[in-house]
């Protein structure tokens, strides 16, 4: 019997369609999202994290919620919920697509020649798009849910849907689209 997220996502069925992050999407399939910063040792081993734990990690990132990891999995897994009710669909998938939507393709560098900045637009590497597109999904859920009476997973929820469907409301791919934007001009 293969171990399902939270008990109720199957891992196996989900499929990463862009192929420059695949390698950097890990969906291991634990119960529990956590894996007590083993990933630290070595440079790049946040890759072997599962996708669902980097995620709940990055949600942990304000100063209200630092160090409040049970409460940022519920948070998730309500999410999930929300979700599948919505859609039909293994939000696991939702996740995996709408970060392939939300991480940026491309940016700018400031290079100085002589006493002059200028900027160059360069390829994101794919570790840091899908450190961006969770960084940028986290932030909407943290500015959708401040002052509001929706909570924060219903918040998540509405982003991570919005942003698998690359829909430019979301705040993940609106700040995307802003630094390709940007990188464009830079060309």
């Amino acid at each position: 019997m293969e171990a399902k997220m939270f008990g109720k996502w199957d891992l196996s069925e989900v499929e990463v369609t862009d192929a420059g992050i695949k390698r950097y999407v890990s969906l291991k399939a634990v119960t529990v999202p956590h894996s007590s910063g083993r990933h630290a040792r070595q440079q790049f081993h946040k890759s072997d994290i599962s996708i669902i734990e980097r995620l709940v990690n990055n949600l942990m990132r304000s100063e209200k919620n630092t160090g409040k990891k049970q409460v940022a999995m519920r948070t998730v897994d309500e999410a999930f919920d929300v979700i599948n009710k919505k859609t039909g669909k293994n939000p696991v998938q939702v996740l995996v697509d709408a970060i392939g939507n939300a991480g940026p393709r491309e940016e700018v560098v400031r290079l100085k020649y002589g006493g002059i900045s200028v900027p160059k637009a360069v390829d994101t590497a794919p570790q840091r798009r899908v450190d961006s597109a969770l960084r940028y999904i986290c932030i909407g859920t943290h500015q959708a849910a401040f002052k509001s009476k929706k909570s924060v997973a219903d918040c998540l929820a509405a982003e991570l849907l919005a942003a698998s469907n690359g829909d430019s409301k979301a705040f993940s791919v609106s700040r995307k689209d802003a630094k390709e934007r940007v990188a464009k001009a830079a060309r």
